[in-house]
């Protein structure tokens, strides 16, 4: 049995010694020292020898097996090394060559929109104006018109926490609470952006994070007139000078009268296409007179003062503006999307 094993021992020495390569090694490895390589499978002799040569038998299998193990991993260091080599070679660095230009970063398409909405309102005077993301329920809904189990509340289902009363705003019309209760009695022109957060189902058209911007101007003097002179000019600057506007009648609680507004559509001018569904315009924003009861919960006297609201989407602007048809791309972090703008 001992002569049967060393001739083993030679072939499996020989084979190694013309295994070329990673792959010739490892294929060598699993035939001869694998599971069911040859020198493994000698172990199974050991049940048909006598007690007295059984020690000797094993004490040899194990010395060749650690010589085999020796011998492989030197061969492999080898193979390694030389096709290491050899890549090396291949892949060689002309040092001459000129470096390549690391690649710039640029804003994200909702950041460019909203620095052209500020850029907009701020020429005509509207500073920005930063409020919480996390608000109380009375703040984003109780001052603002909506009393407890009021069905306009279904419009805006929020997140709500585990403290009692604090929520994930539903738009950013809750800083006009804030905005007036800082600056009265001062006149007030602000821009008030931020995220906000709805419990909707996702789908192309909505989000359950989307980002909005509010606008609030509150004086003595101020007149619906103001609004669609302030909002006509925002469009036309924004998507063109000849673009035409128009106001439909609508509700929301916290501004009375409240209108739609309306662009005429920026890929058929008004003609009827697809994007606008053959109506020839295109909503872009909700608006308003601030009702009376919010002003007089922002501290101004709603028999003195007026003012004008206005709430849109930098998201749903810019699909509008570049078109773009999935509004979740602007959170899916594909760089092929986001280097398109």
């Amino acid at each position: 049995m001992l002569e049967e094993l060393e001739q083993h021992y030679r072939q499996a020495t020989a084979a190694l010694a013309a295994s070329e390569g990673r792959e010739a090694l490892a294929a060598w490895h699993r035939d001869t020292l694998g599971k069911k390589g040859s020198i493994y499978l000698l172990t199974r002799n050991l049940g048909a020898l006598s007690a007295e040569e059984r020690p000797a038998f094993g004490r040899r299998l194990n010395e060749i097996k650690a010589h085999l193990e020796a011998d492989y991993d030197q061969r492999l260091a080898e193979a390694e090394a030389a096709a290491l080599e050899a890549q090396m070679a291949a892949g060689a660095l002309d040092v001459t060559l000129p470096g390549r230009r690391p690649a710039h970063g640029r804003l994200h398409i909702t950041t460019r929109t909203l620095r052209d909405i500020y850029r907009i309102f701020g020429d005509m005077g509207f500073q920005v104006y930063r409020s919480p993301d996390v608000e109380t329920d009375e703040m984003n809904f109780e001052l603002l018109n909506f009393p407890p189990h009021h069905p306009a509340r279904e419009m805006q289902d929020s997140f709500y926490t585990t403290t009692p009363g604090v929520i994930l705003r539903t738009h950013t019309s809750a800083g006009q609470i804030r905005a007036m209760r800082e600056y009265y009695p001062d006149p007030i022109r602000v821009v008030l952006p931020g995220m906000c957060y709805r419990n909707e189902q996702v789908t192309a058209r909505s989000e359950m994070q989307f980002t909005q911007v509010e606008l609030l101007a509150v004086g003595d003097d101020i007149s619906f007139a103001d609004l669609k002179g302030t909002l006509t000019d925002f469009a036309r600057r924004l998507f063109g000078a000849d673009r035409q506007t128009r106001f439909r009648a609508s509700y929301f609680p916290f501004t009375e009268p409240s209108a739609e507004m309306d662009i005429s559509c920026i890929l058929c001018n008004g003609a009827g296409c697809s994007i606008c569904k053959y109506t020839g315009w295109l909503e872009i924003l909700g608006c308003g007179m601030v009702h009376p009861v919010v002003l007089r919960n922002g501290g101004y006297d709603p028999e003195r003062y007026f003012g004008f609201a206005a709430g849109m989407g930098p998201e749903r602007i810019a699909m509008l503006k570049y078109g773009i048809d999935d509004i979740r791309q602007f959170w899916a972090n594909d760089l092929r999307f986001l280097e398109q703008f």
